[in-house]
């Protein structure tokens, strides 16, 4: 890996770190005067929990709504969920995402690729007893280009999407179950290239014992309008993948679970020329902390 690829790596995770603990330390209450012990009371915290969950993890390949982006990433979240009434919370969420060895063929023989992207949005759900209804607003920053690539063919235009180095985008989902199966969709409009997605997907978490689950789990996508069809002949609109995968989420503590899982990225008809393997197998783990 390139030196000055480590150098951003760390330097972007440190900031990522450092929010993340400044947080934290926002939340924390300030120490009492010296000598005096405060009393312990018995249910006396404002909240009972921040409603805040720290992810870090690693993904051997990273697909998003079917699209290739990087090999070896490793990416640390932050995400925040505050109640407004019984029904209805606001939620904040920061996710920092880089590779650390992405090999790709080049006119001069294999090159390491340089990327790494920032993620940030603010949501509200809505819990309406028979499903939880979603408005959510997220800003993409890709600091190497979303492809990926150091030198994009040009700027971005209808006809060159590697041009894209950020996008705004707004999204409305819902979330139900149906006895123990969860179904989830989502609706979301690229303001950047004025194109729009679509995503439904389905998983049945099965308890092995009281630390240990099995989820298998299934997602599919239909992009409209030229939904990051880069080359030329790719369709105009139709299905993106289905992602069969399968987690096993296993809870460490109270509040830490460690979730490896494998999956298997079929594309589909406006993937077919954009993805670097047309259908394979990739896998992961995270790390996650509630507080």
């Amino acid at each position: 890996m390139k030196l000055k690829s480590m150098t951003s790596v760390i330097t972007k995770s440190a900031l990522v770190l450092a929010a993340c603990a400044s947080v934290s330390a926002f939340a924390g209450t300030s120490a009492p005067a010296k000598g005096v012990t405060p009393p312990i009371e018995e249910g006396g915290a404002l909240f009972d929990t921040l409603g805040a969950t720290l992810e870090v993890g690693y993904d051997s390949r990273y697909y998003f709504r079917g699209l290739w982006f990087a090999d070896n990433t490793t990416w640390a979240g932050l995400s925040l969920s505050v109640p407004l009434t019984e029904k209805l919370s606001l939620g904040f969420g920061t996710l920092y995402t880089s590779t650390v060895d992405t090999l790709v063929n080049t006119v001069n023989g294999e090159e390491n690729l340089d990327y790494s992207e920032l993620d940030l949005s603010a949501s509200l759900t809505y819990d309406a007893g028979f499903a939880k209804l979603g408005l959510v607003y997220t800003h993409y920053e890709f600091f190497d280009t979303f492809s990926g690539t150091t030198n994009p063919t040009g700027p971005f235009n209808s006809t060159n999407e590697t041009g894209v180095t950020g996008v705004e985008e707004v999204g409305a989902t819902i979330a139900t179950s149906v006895g123990p199966v969860n179904l989830y969709g989502g609706f979301y409009y690229d303001f950047t290239i004025g194109a729009s997605y679509a995503e439904v997907g389905a998983d049945a978490p099965i308890a092995i014992n009281s630390w240990l689950s099995l989820v298998p789990a299934v997602k599919a996508g239909y992009g409209f309008t030229n939904y990051y069809t880069i080359f030329p002949g790719g369709r105009q609109s139709g299905l993106t993948h289905v992602v069969p995968s399968l987690s096993a989420p296993i809870k460490l503590t109270k509040t830490a679970t460690l979730t490896p899982y494998v999956a298997y990225n079929i594309s589909l008809d406006t993937r077919h020329l954009n993805n670097t393997q047309d259908s394979e197998f990739f896998g992961g783990v995270k790390l996650g902390v509630t507080f």
